[in-house]
């Protein structure tokens, strides 16, 4: 071991200290034998270690306590990763988390960027190359488990820093204005008679979140989810391709729906909800099981890092989310896209994390989109 380097040489005033209690040891009355000189010795070799290693009265803890105690505080901008195009649900979440941290002074300077691509996986990518950076975040959510499970992404949420999570969304089934399905039965019998009659679009890829909550819904209606004709839009466009008639019906969550439906552009045939919502205009979202289809699906977001964050970075970013959720600025918009609150600290999170991916890696498998089912 080297002790010869900046952390570990003596100050001078250790050394005088230790010179001291040295010669005072030697000198008295002189009454020392050899063998308690050697005795000595190696007492003397201990008290230097100790003045050393304890910093000569705990000066150097005292600074690394201090530091602790104050913990991170950002130094320059954050940059808040939404791993898709504009808006979509990482988008629309990333923007509205940003906007009220920094409304209510929480946190200053946030920068969200889109990277678009992979259903998330180029954003990961592009997150990971950052390790140890305590000023990036991305917006994470089930493409996180549903994206590396099967094989699209070298990385999965084991290869990050889980923060916090902050909302549950569900999932929209929503049809443009003058389609012809008025209702969700209407849909679940064309697609009955005919699976591949009816093009379903999302926003991720084949196996991911959009695709997964209309399989998991319209599976246990009874149509053949295998046969299914699903479309996944590049950046984001999902909501542009039902709008300009090229997909018949848009998998989205109940965040996006609820805009174009005020706007009346779109119709909401049900969401993946267990109960009608709260809020102007997604109280009026028939949910699956009112309508006869025993199902739900949780579309959970949350906040991650790199790997590598420090663990003040974790918690303060963490306490402000927590006191964010706790602002009645956040509180209106929640209700307006029709989420609700599901903090998590990142602890909690991650367990939720390990959880959901065995029972995503269940379902993915059922359907034959699994890694282990191919």
């Amino acid at each position: 071991m080297n002790f010869m380097n900046k952390k570990n040489i003596m100050p001078l005033n250790c050394a005088r200290e230790a010179d001291e209690a040295i010669m005072k040891a030697i000198t008295k009355k002189g009454e020392h034998s050899m063998a308690k000189r050697g005795t000595l010795c190696g007492f003397f070799i201990l008290l230097v270690f100790a003045l050393i290693l304890g910093g000569c009265g705990g000066s150097t803890a005292s600074k690394n306590k201090a530091a602790e105690e104050k913990g991170f505080k950002p130094s320059k901008p954050i940059e808040v990763v939404a791993p898709a195009g504009a808006g979509g649900g990482w988008d629309t979440t990333a923007r509205t988390v940003s906007k009220i941290l920094g409304e209510e002074k929480l946190i200053d300077k946030m920068a969200v960027v889109n990277k678009p691509g992979g259903g998330g996986a180029t954003g990961w990518s592009y997150v990971h190359r950052k390790k140890g950076d305590d000023h990036t975040l991305f917006v994470t959510s089930p493409p996180i488990l549903f994206v590396p499970l099967n094989g699209q992404s070298q990385y999965g949420y084991e290869d990050f820093t889980p923060i916090a999570s902050v909302i549950a969304d569900y999932g929209a089934f929503v049809v443009h204005k003058d389609s012809p399905y008025q209702t969700m039965k209407d849909l679940v019998d064309a697609l009955k008679k005919d699976p591949k009659a009816v093009s379903i679009v999302g926003t991720s890829s084949p196996g991911s979140m959009d695709h997964m909550q209309f399989v998991s819904a319209v599976q246990k209606a009874g149509v053949d989810a295998k046969q299914l004709k699903y479309i996944t839009a590049q950046d984001g466009a999902g909501m542009s391709m039902l709008l300009g008639k090229k997909a018949d019906v848009y998998s989205t969550g109940v965040g996006e729906a609820a805009e174009q439906a005020r706007a009346g552009k779109v119709r909401v045939l049900a969401i993946t909800a267990p109960e009608r919502m709260k809020g102007e205009t997604v109280k009026d979202f028939p949910t699956l099981k009112e309508q006869g289809i025993d199902n739900e699906f949780t579309v959970w977001r949350g906040f991650m890092g790199p790997p590598g964050m420090s663990e003040s970075a974790v918690q303060f970013y963490e306490e402000k989310i927590k006191e964010m959720m706790e602002k009645d600025s956040w509180k209106s918009i929640r209700d307006s896209y029709g989420w609700t609150d599901n903090y998590m600290d990142h602890q909690e999170f991650k367990k939720y994390l390990d959880d959901q991916y065995n029972e995503m890696e269940s379902l993915l498998n059922e359907i034959g989109l699994g890694e282990k089912a191919k």
